[in-house]
Parts: C-alpha cells; structure tokens; sequence
C-alpha cells in the first residue's frame, strides 16, 4: 500500500525536523568543545536552521533549554572553581603575612630588649665613672686631639720639605753628570 500524499507530506515532514534536531545535536557538540557560549541564536546559526524553529518544535526548544542550562551550569561550576582557587591564594598569602608578622615582632621584641640592655651598659658605666673624672676625660680627649692635629701640620711640613730635598738632590746629580761630560771632553780634546 502506497502512502497518501498527506502521508508522505507529514513523513517528510518529519524526516526534515529529525535531520534539523540532529543538526542542532552537532551544532551544540561542537560549540561546547570551542567553549563558546551558547544561545538560541548560536545554536540556531551553527546547525543553519531558523530561530524560530527552536522557539516553535518541542523538542528543539528542549535540547535548547537543556544545553543553555548545562552551559550555564558549567560555567557556573568553572567560576567557582576560579573562586575558590582564588580564595584558596589569597587564604594562603594572608597565613603567610601573619606569620611574617608574628616573625617581624618577635626580632623587634629582641631588638628592643637589646638596646635596653646596652642603654643599662651605658648608664653602668657613666655610674662608674665619677663626674669629675668625666671631665678629666674630656679635657684629656681635647688636648690629644689637638696634639694630632699639631702632628700632622708638623708630620705635612716635614713632607713638603723631604720632597724639596730630594728635588734638589735629584737636579744636583743631573748638574754633576753635566760637569762630569764636560770634564771627559775636555781631558779627550
């Protein structure tokens, strides 16, 4: 028995919405492996059907609602992995701030207990000693320091004249070297 014209109209009718749907299947395939977003306006596009046909058929309406929503849902699941892969960092770098804090305050502790204990070094040792001797001290320190000062003046002349010295001894041995060469020539001619 041979199909009747509205038979085969529907059948055909049929055949070319299951090659569209198919065609959407691909299309959809292939934009989640490119990771582009997905859309009815997208899938429509890429399987070449219209996007009326994906709003009006069921069952395209369905395989898109469920591809946006899976979509949807890994790229949710996607921003929150980054999230918590961000907390996770930021997590870390503040453990690791506090316990360089904790470190930093510890060796300030220390340096502030030692500068204690040489400022006590220091008041110990201005105790043993009695103001007047503190003074000597001074007075002492004052005159040492001008006598190197005297010294080097004296130390810089003595330079100056042990530099003139050896000049002039320097343009004697020339002269004499002259008056020796005039001598030789002289007993030769």
């Amino acid at each position: 028995m041979k199909p009747t014209a509205p038979e085969a109209a529907i059948a055909a009718r049929r055949q070319l919405t299951e090659q569209k749907l198919d065609a959407m299947k691909t299309a959809i395939a292939q934009l989640r492996r490119e990771g582009a977003r997905l859309s009815v306006r997208a899938i429509a596009r890429r399987a070449s059907v219209s996007a009326t046909f994906c709003y009006e058929n069921n069952n395209a309406r369905v395989l898109v609602r469920q591809a946006v929503t899976d979509n949807r849902s890994s790229r949710d699941r996607t921003s929150i992995d980054e999230h918590h892969r961000f907390e996770a960092t930021r997590r870390e770098r503040a453990l690791n701030a506090e316990d360089e804090l904790k470190r930093m305050h510890k060796e300030i502790l220390a340096q502030r207990e030692r500068i204690a204990e040489l400022m006590g070094q220091a008041r110990d040792a201005e105790a043993v000693i009695p103001g007047e001797s503190t003074q000597a001290l001074r007075t002492e320190n004052a005159t040492l320091r001008q006598r190197v000062h005297q010294l080097s003046q004296e130390h810089r002349k003595l330079q100056e004249r042990l530099e003139g010295a050896r000049s002039n001894l320097r343009f004697a041995d020339k002269r004499i070297a002259d008056l020796q060469a005039q001598l030789l020539e002289r007993d030769q001619a």
